[in-house]
């Protein structure tokens, strides 16, 4: 069960960790990071649904995603985080190696600056994407895409749910959800924070397994919000008392009334504060901020 923190540092060297499903997951702390952060939050970058297609004038809906990313690239590094997240849909439909290619290209200004964790989604293909964030001294990558990042407060869960390239419908699977479960229980009580790519309710395009994932993590009051992207709808709910969140995709909106952008973050163990960035769509709550307090 392969996890990979791409970070730019001396041509392009990667901060990697593997293992595999019948071990323990990879774990990393940024010791860049460590010792480093005076404040009481961590400040991150949340992007999702990128959709880089090969070809930079390839549009839908009249956006083009590579202009987009473009932009966002620009408005995060200007924001200076100390982290960023994509969590899925790097690439525009079935996730070739020209797309990835084209993506390493637009993301490499952020992972220069700092370290940048993705997850996967349906548009994506895993062997392609491992092929292209190749890790050093990588082992067998076949396995799901899952990664326990830690900071000084906080802890970030990197789930896969691509089962099917270019189907809609994502799966965590039973191996994947055993191994969640097993380190909810064994693992320290820091806030804890999970990101997958699909969303998590009952439709047929959703996560097919979101009732079991809610049935192991809503016992665990360290687990304070899970993060999604997929249906590109920029929305705030729970499910009991655990915040779900919904990012913005940048790529493109599938409905006008939706925003472009992403989020500008600022997460602590008690709190979070999500800023909009919008860049096109409905930007009519750009700039405007979301507080929610943890359980």
């Amino acid at each position: 069960m392969p996890g990979i923190i791409y970070k730019s540092l001396n041509r392009r060297k990667f901060l990697t960790s593997t293992a595999k499903f019948a071990g323990v997951a990879a774990t990393v702390s940024p010791f860049n990071l460590m010792g480093q952060n005076k404040q009481d939050y961590h400040h991150l970058a949340l992007l999702s649904d990128t959709h880089i297609p090969a070809d930079e004038s390839e549009s839908y809906r009249d956006f083009f995603p590579v202009k987009n990313f473009e932009k966002v690239v620009g408005e995060v590094l200007n924001e200076k985080p100390e982290l960023s997240l994509i969590n899925g849909d790097l690439a525009r439909l079935t996730g070739e190696k020209a797309d990835y290619k084209k993506f390493s290209a637009l993301v490499q200004p952020i992972t220069d600056a700092h370290p940048v964790l993705m997850t996967l989604g349906n548009h994506d293909h895993r062997e392609n994407f491992h092929e292209a964030f190749k890790p050093e001294n990588q082992e067998d990558l076949k396995d799901k895409h899952v990664l326990i990042y830690e900071l000084p407060l906080i802890r970030i869960i990197i789930l896969d749910s691509l089962m099917y390239v270019n189907k809609t419908p994502g799966f965590l699977g039973e191996k994947q959800r055993e191994w969640l479960e097993n380190h909810l229980k064994e693992s320290s009580a820091k806030p804890t924070f999970i990101f997958v790519h699909h969303t998590l309710n009952e439709y047929d395009s959703a996560l097919l397994d979101f009732d079991r994932f809610f049935k192991i993590v809503l016992p665990h009051n360290k687990v304070k919000a899970v993060f999604h992207g997929h249906a590109h709808l920029y929305h705030y709910d729970k499910v009991e008392d655990l915040h779900v969140i919904g990012q913005p995709g940048i790529g493109y909106n599938f409905s006008d009334d939706q925003p472009v952008g992403w989020l500008d973050a600022k997460i602590s163990e008690k709190y979070g504060e999500f800023t909009l960035k919008a860049i096109a769509g409905n930007l009519e709550d750009n700039g405007k901020a979301v507080k929610l307090d943890w359980r």
